[in-house]
C-alpha cells in the first residue's frame, strides 16, 4: 500500500446545485473551513453575513488554504431578504438544525429538490429565524451531547447530499 499525495489524486471536480448560507457565523476558523469543505463537495456558492470575518482575515485565509479563490461567495446584509431571494430563484431552504419537526438526515430525500440551500446557524444561537426555512434536518447523535460544531454538521450534511445526488445522476 502506498499513501497518495495531492497530485496523485484526481477528483471528479463535479459541481452540485447547492448554496450555503451562513447565518451570522463569527469564528474565523469556521468561515475558513466553510470554504474548504464547500469547495471539496462541489458547492456552487456561499453567503456570509457582512459581520462575519472577511476573506482578508489571516485565520480565515490560513484555514481555507487556497479554496477562497475556487468558490463563489458574497456577503449579505439582510438575512430575511437573502433567504426570500433564494426562494424566488427556486431553491429549497434546508436548515441544519434540531427542531421538533427535523427529519433525520439519512431519511431526507435531497434528490427531490432542484436547487438546495443549506442554512447554517450561528455557533451560539443556531438559525435566527427558523420560520424562513422550508424544512430542517438533523444528524442523529448517540452520545450525551446534542450538538456539534457547525462546520462538522455541514461536512456530514454535504456528504449525504452529494452522495444522494451523485447516485441519482449515475442512475439516469
Amino acid at each position: 500500500m502506498k499513501q497518495l499525495t495531492h497530485s496523485d489524486v484526481k477528483n471528479k471536480q463535479q459541481q452540485f446545485p447547492i448554496t450555503i448560507v451562513c447565518d451570522a457565523i463569527r469564528t474565523p476558523e469556521n468561515i475558513g473551513m466553510c470554504f474548504r469543505i464547500s469547495e471539496s463537495f462541489g458547492v456552487e456558492k456561499i453567503f456570509f453575513h457582512e459581520n462575519s470575518p472577511s476573506v482578508e482575515n489571516r485565520k480565515v485565509i490560513n484555514t481555507a488554504r487556497n479554496t477562497i479563490n475556487k468558490i463563489n461567495y458574497e456577503y449579505y446584509t439582510n438575512f430575511e431578504e437573502t433567504i426570500q431571494q433564494l426562494k424566488q430563484e427556486g431553491n429549497t431552504i434546508i436548515g441544519i438544525e434540531i427542531t421538533d419537526k427535523s427529519i433525520n438526515i439519512q431519511d431526507f430525500d435531497f434528490k427531490n429538490n432542484q436547487k438546495i440551500v443549506l442554512l447554517l446557524g450561528s455557533e451560539r444561537n443556531g438559525i435566527e429565524n427558523i420560520n424562513l426555512v422550508d424544512t430542517t434536518i438533523a444528524i442523529p447523535m448517540y452520545g450525551k451531547n446534542s450538538s456539534m460544531n457547525v462546520i462538522h454538521s455541514l461536512a456530514i450534511t454535504l456528504y449525504e447530499v452529494t452522495n444522494q445526488l451523485a447516485v441519482s445522476k449515475n442512475k439516469k
